[in-house]
C-alpha cells in the first residue's frame, strides 16, 4: 500500500475540503489540494505540470492556487496562477510553505494544510474578493494521483 493511501483520514480530508470552502467564500480565487505518493521530479515541477492538467490555469483572473503534496517523497509545493502572483509580496508562497512545513515535521499533516490553505485564502480574499455572481469555477475536492 502507497502513503498516499493513509496520510490523511477521512476526517482529515473533510477538514481540508471545508478549509478550502471557507477560504473561497469570500474570493473569486480557487484554491486545490492534490495528493500524490511520490515524484520523480521536483515537487515544484510536478506542480506546475498537474497545475494545466487539473485546469487551475483557466481561471476568470489566473487566481488558482494549488497545493501539492508528494508523500514518499516528504515534499510539497505550493504554485499560484499569474494573477495571484502579481499580487502578493514577494516571498508570501514561500512563508506559507514555512508554516505549513512546521506542521508536517510533526507529523500534522492535515492542519499544516489547512493553515496554508487560510493563510492562501487570507490573500486572494484581500486582492480578489468576492463579488456578486462569482461562481466556483473549480472543484473543492482533493484530487489524487
Amino acid at each position: 500500500m502507497s502513503k498516499i493511501e493513509y496520510f490523511l483520514t477521512a476526517a482529515e480530508e473533510d477538514e481540508i475540503v471545508q478549509a478550502i470552502c471557507e477560504a473561497e467564500k469570500k474570493t473569486s480565487g480557487e484554491i486545490r489540494v492534490h495528493l500524490e505518493s511520490h515524484t520523480n521530479i521536483p515537487a515544484l515541477e510536478r506542480a506546475k505540470e498537474l497545475f494545466s492538467i487539473l485546469k487551475m490555469d483557466n481561471t476568470k483572473e489566473g487566481t488558482g492556487v494549488l497545493f501539492y503534496v508528494a508523500a514518499e517523497n516528504k515534499s510539497f509545493a505550493i504554485l499560484g496562477d499569474h494573477g495571484i502572483n502579481s499580487k502578493v509580496p514577494n516571498g508570501f508562497w514561500e512563508s506559507v510553505k514555512a508554516r505549513m512545513q512546521a506542521h508536517f515535521k510533526k507529523g500534522e499533516f492535515s492542519p499544516g494544510l489547512i493553515e496554508g490553505i487560510l493563510m492562501a485564502g487570507q490573500k486572494l480574499q484581500a486582492h480578489f474578493p468576492w463579488q456578486l455572481g462569482d461562481e466556483n469555477e473549480l472543484e473543492n475536492e482533493i484530487s489524487k494521483g
